[in-house]
């Protein structure tokens, strides 16, 4: 039997990455089974149940379950428990092993395709979700100065900060106090506002000239973001599908033992959504 893997989320039907994961496995002649599955956060345990019944080896998880993903976890990386948030399952026995790629696949982006490294970089998280909870911690152990969470609920926020445990470098700031100066070196929109078609009402002060904007989300999803980060003239801004192709890679790698070239890939996906 091929092995199965598969992506979970809702929605889900847009998903690249049963094309990515496929792409990878070409490079390597292995032949994968992967699949996008839609599931509710109230259906997800059964519905991954459901996928291990049927050989299911391996699965990426997205919004809104990856906190659901780390709760089903019998076990997990020692990045996944610290975060909370589990984007890769790896079948182990009868149970799931969880692991959490999103903060490596951000960084590599942000280094490869924007030249940007965050170490001593102020940086400001717009969200505190699944992958925004992986990215803080990951922006935090690469050396980032600060690290401002913000999000309208602020109570999730501050629970966030207190996960990751360093005051001196971690701070929350009110969704209503957000025309703060100086102006942040990298501001990501972690939020799930783009994906209703809803813009972020940001004020410019948030950014200069020579600020990084980057939006965890993906084609359409990403555009209100980056619309305002073109209008306040910052010189780089990106959507998160360098970090979508690069979190895969991490995951394949851990399924697979082997490492796939991402840019060529990576380039045949962005000119095909633009």
């Amino acid at each position: 039997m091929t092995p199965r893997y598969a992506v979970f989320g809702q929605p889900i039907a847009h998903s690249l990455s049963p094309r990515i994961h496929a792409m990878f496995g070409a490079q390597f002649d292995i032949a994968i089974d992967y699949r996008a599955i839609e599931t509710s956060r109230a259906g997800f345990a059964a519905a991954l149940d459901a996928f291990a019944r049927d050989g299911g080896l391996g699965a990426n998880v997205t919004l809104p379950l990856k906190e659901d993903a780390f709760a089903l976890s019998i076990d997990a990386t020692e990045r996944a428990r610290r975060c909370g948030s589990v984007n890769t399952l790896i079948r182990s026995g009868q149970s799931w092993r969880g692991d959490s790629t999103d903060g490596i696949g951000l960084l590599r982006d942000l280094r490869l395709r924007l030249g940007f490294d965050v170490a001593t970089q102020r940086c400001i998280l717009l969200g505190a979700g699944g992958a925004a909870r992986a990215v803080a911690f990951a922006l935090v152990d690469a050396g980032a100065a600060n690290v401002t969470i913000a999000n309208r609920t602020s109570e999730r926020a501050r629970a966030l900060a207190s996960a990751i445990g360093n005051p001196a470098r971690v701070d929350v700031l009110a969704w209503d106090a957000l025309a703060v100066e100086p102006a942040f070196d990298l501001v990501i929109d972690a939020t799930s506002a783009g994906h209703a078609g809803a813009a972020l009402d940001l004020p410019q002060t948030l950014v200069s000239a020579h600020s990084v904007c980057y939006d965890l989300s993906y084609g359409s999803a990403a555009a209100p973001f980056l619309a305002w980060a073109r209008e306040t003239g910052v010189a780089r801004a990106s959507d998160g599908l360098g970090m979508l192709v690069e979190q895969a890679a991490e995951s394949f790698a851990i399924w697979h033992g082997k490492t796939p070239d991402t840019n060529a890939i990576y380039d045949a996906l962005r000119a095909g959504i633009g």
